[in-house]
């Protein structure tokens, strides 16, 4: 029986409200900021309700035609590398960490443990330790300013192989042995009853690494040069001046926004899954 306190239950709404706040706040001045002229927001007080340039800013960015001293890159394409990118890092990472995981789980050859180790080991590895010979490499083969340069070098994951490889170990044997008595070879098992049961997970996953790839910054500043392959997130920073040269920062705040739809359209569309694969009791 759960014991109901109103004072205990209006103090966790009044929680809740203020953390919403918080959050909601610094989102809601982004937005007010991309709907006025770049006067209005650099003399104080900035203005805290709409303003009337909003399609203005917003049709610039995405064109390509604000002012400033920054970058002129489109929106449009900068959000199309972004999203090519986070699509191809996440699924790339979920596909390459399922077939670990079967491989480590489900085939017996020398060394199984090590190789798995030897993946689990690389946590400690992240990108900004191995930046510079990984670097070396993406130029080496050419592949600065492309889509290989962007996601290659970030498709691989120990994290998630380790929680397919955890998950695979609940899967019981006989399933597996049903499996073999029907004559099954180890993709047909792999394809008809492994990837069905990892559903959740992978949707769980693929909502983490498509944020983790939207939002990468360290890795595209150094492997890209032309405007044409700058990811949204680089594009922000482009777009702010250095010196004395004007930043627009209706056009800046503007993109900023047009940057955190993505994420947010792939969470509210994978809400149900995302809680279900990262709290199922199977798992």
């Amino acid at each position: 029986m759960i014991e109901r306190r109103p004072v205990l239950t209006f103090l966790s709404h009044v929680i809740l409200v203020i953390g919403v706040l918080i959050v909601a706040l610094p989102v809601y001045i982004t937005f007010v900021a991309s709907t006025h002229s770049n006067q209005d927001i650099i003399h104080p007080p900035m203005p805290l309700l709409p303003g009337t340039h909003m399609v203005e800013n917003y049709a610039a960015v995405l064109t390509g035609t604000q002012g400033g001293g920054g970058s002129k890159a489109a929106v449009g394409r900068m959000m199309t590398v972004s999203l090519v990118s986070a699509l191809v890092i996440s699924i790339g990472k979920i596909a390459i960490s399922l077939l670990s995981a079967f491989a480590l789980i489900y085939f017996r050859f020398p060394a199984r443990q090590f190789f798995f180790w030897a993946i689990f080991v690389t946590l400690m590895l992240p990108v900004e330790v191995r930046i510079a010979p990984t670097y070396k490499v993406v130029s080496d083969l050419g592949m600065l300013n492309t889509y290989a340069g962007l996601t290659v070098p970030l498709i691989a994951s120990a994290t998630a192989t380790f929680l397919f490889r955890q998950f695979f170990l609940t899967v019981p044997d006989e399933l597996l042995e049903a499996a073999r008595m029907d004559g099954a070879g180890p993709m047909r098992f792999f394809k008809d009853v492994l990837l069905p049961l990892s559903k959740t997970s992978m949707a769980a996953l693929f909502v983490i690494q498509f944020i983790y790839g939207w939002n990468q910054y360290l890795w595209p500043l150094l492997v890209t040069t032309s405007e044409d392959m700058y990811p949204v997130v680089i594009g922000i920073k482009r777009m702010i001046s250095g010196g004395d040269a004007q930043t627009e920062w209706g056009a800046v705040m503007a993109t900023a926004m047009l940057a955190m739809l993505p994420p947010a359209i792939v969470i509210v569309l994978m809400q149900k899954w995302f809680v279900k694969g990262l709290v199922d009791t199977e798992k």
